[in-house]
């Protein structure tokens, strides 16, 4: 007997049953947590704080972004402690005893002088896994840096304005989250854990492949010679165009009245430019939906 339409589809949580504790602050260990609670895990957050401190987060988001702290945190255990006093300790390791996977965020240095080296960790506790995000990989770990300055070396810092999103540190979140699944299925099949350490480096430089492959240069087909793949001005603000596939591009060029269907030549730039610059929002929408042509658009507010 079938499902009824009604029934919600099951939510599928592999993580059932693993524990991660996290001492990451900031966004990427956060948002790597958040998607580890997401597929089911048990997520503890342990925030170090100062002898004499609030009772409040240590975590610097929780001041400046709280919506977005809260939103990573949900559903999340909360411990704090002094790292550097006997009893910080007591409860870091009461809880790395009953914990599969640590994601740390810290500078190698710092990881080291709170005893937290890999070696240390992995003969007291053979099971245990790491998941070390840091800024740059290897020698460069201790050199100051952030989404910015990364997304800048991989070039993907075109003029002054700041980029859309925090680009490295989620794709950076994904990297580290992915990272827990290695490193349970490392054990399942070596019965041991690992220490994977995530790069936020890598991570825009992962983002950045299309354009060294040149897709997303000038000249690359997804960064604005296809004529049929750009953002054009229209009558009442903007529309992004994806017809890059030869029938939406035909189809395209055929509503618009364009005779050419060569995509990469000035004068069907031109011509698709003019005739969506007369269209409205509204317009362009019904007749994408009419003509199963790829776009969205973005009116002015």
């Amino acid at each position: 007997m079938g499902m009824s339409a009604a029934t919600p589809t099951p939510t599928l949580a592999p993580l059932t049953g693993i524990r991660i504790l996290s001492l990451a602050l900031n966004l990427p260990g956060p948002a790597a947590l958040m998607r580890c609670r997401a597929m089911g895990a048990t997520c503890v957050k342990l925030e170090p704080v100062a002898p004499g401190s609030a009772p409040t987060s240590s975590d610097p988001m929780a001041t400046y972004a709280p919506a977005a702290y809260d939103a990573m945190h949900d559903g999340v255990t909360h411990l704090q402690a002094n790292l550097k006093t006997s009893e910080g300790q007591g409860l870091l390791h009461a809880e790395l005893a009953q914990t599969d996977v640590m994601i740390t965020s810290f500078r190698p240095s710092a990881v080291d002088k709170l005893g937290l080296g890999w070696d240390t960790l992995h003969t007291r506790y053979p099971r245990l896994s790491v998941v070390a995000i840091v800024g740059a990989p290897g020698a460069r770990g201790e050199e100051p840096g952030h989404d910015l300055t990364y997304l800048a070396e991989s070039g993907l810092v075109n003029d002054l304005a700041l980029p859309p999103t925090l680009y490295a540190d989620m794709g950076g979140s994904l990297m580290a989250s992915e990272a827990v699944l290695q490193a349970l299925l490392h054990r399942s099949v070596h019965g041991t854990g690992v220490r994977i350490e995530v790069a936020l480096s890598d991570a825009a430089r992962y983002l950045a492949l299309p354009r060294a492959w040149g897709l997303t240069q000038p000249s690359g087909s997804v960064g604005g010679a296809h004529a049929g793949y750009r953002v054009y001005a229209c009558a009442d603000g903007r529309v992004a165009v994806a017809a890059l596939e030869p029938h939406f591009a035909d189809a395209l060029c055929l509503l618009a009245g364009i005779a050419s269907r060569n995509m990469f030549s000035s004068a069907t730039h031109a011509a698709l430019a003019d005739w969506l610059r007369s269209r409205s929002c509204v317009e362009l929408d019904a007749l994408a939906t009419a003509h199963d042509i790829p776009l969205h658009t973005l009116p002015h507010h």
